[in-house]
């Protein structure tokens, strides 16, 4: 049992749970993900760690209630405990010294971009974030976001916050004013498609973390297929981090929606 030390929302259906897994805390790096399971019956969700504080022995996860599994989990309260948290699984973010990198994230996709930020940022690297949301009440994360990077450009479709627009603006007016050598781009797989469209008119080399189509995290159930330069990868095992201009989104998408009458 994995006990929640902490509770924090950030808006109705957006939750930050801070639990206590000393383990995967430990051996945690960016890009990798944990199974969470709530109840001997319950369904498997896949979820990407987004920070990890090995002295306290914690991870933390950004929950969002979208079906029944997850506002099962987002109930629990501090003090509570979830049956099962298997991790870290994936594989980790490569992260090097390239000079400067452009993070773009939106919704929850922000908080597994966070330590991916924070990586890149500590190798020495010039980092610039965007961060992206419908309106100002549904960005996460920016406080941390800032921390570790060297500027964050907020954008919002309302204009409530920041720069009124879409990420895919915010991510070519930094392209436009100076030279950009990879992206990493997390978030609804609508959005990573437009920001990789962006960033191939440019030829700057490109990361999607595709962990939104991931269900039973081990391969088995092949529901994570995806088809990335020809060929059938597997997220929960290959991935979840693919070259951006080679993934067919518009697979992913259709394949996103199959089950969308029944959530």
């Amino acid at each position: 049992m994995y006990k929640i030390l902490k509770k924090e929302s950030f808006s109705e259906r957006v939750f930050k749970l801070v639990i206590e897994a000393p383990r995967i805390a430990k051996a945690r790096r960016p890009g990798h993900f944990v199974i969470v399971r709530v109840g001997e019956k319950g369904e498997r969700i896949p979820l990407t760690i987004a920070q990890a504080d090995v002295k306290a022995g914690t991870i933390t996860l950004v929950v969002q209630a979208v079906g029944k599994s997850s506002k099962k989990l987002c109930a629990l309260q501090e003090g509570d405990s979830i049956t099962d948290v298997v991790g870290p699984l994936g594989k980790e973010t490569d992260i090097k010294k390239v000079g400067t990198v452009l993070c773009a994230g939106g919704g929850v996709g922000v908080a597994p971009l966070l330590p991916i930020v924070e990586g890149f940022h500590k190798a020495g690297n010039r980092v610039i974030v965007v961060l992206a949301a419908r309106t100002k009440d549904l960005i996460i994360l920016e406080e941390q976001m800032r921390a570790v990077s060297d500027e964050v450009i907020i954008m919002t479709d309302d204009g409530s916050y920041g720069n009124k627009g879409l990420v895919t603006e915010g991510v070519e007016m930094v392209i436009k004013r100076e030279k950009v050598d990879e992206c990493v781009t997390i978030g609804p797989a609508i959005m990573m498609k437009f920001v990789a469209e962006v960033t191939r008119k440019y030829n700057i080399p490109t990361i999607a973390s595709l962990n939104t189509i991931m269900v039973d995290g081990t391969g088995m159930c092949g529901a994570c297929r995806v088809t990335v330069g020809g060929k059938t990868r597997f997220v929960c095992v290959d991935g979840p981090e693919f070259d951006a201009h080679q993934v067919d989104f518009n697979e992913m998408l259709s394949r996103l929606s199959a089950y969308k009458e029944l959530e």
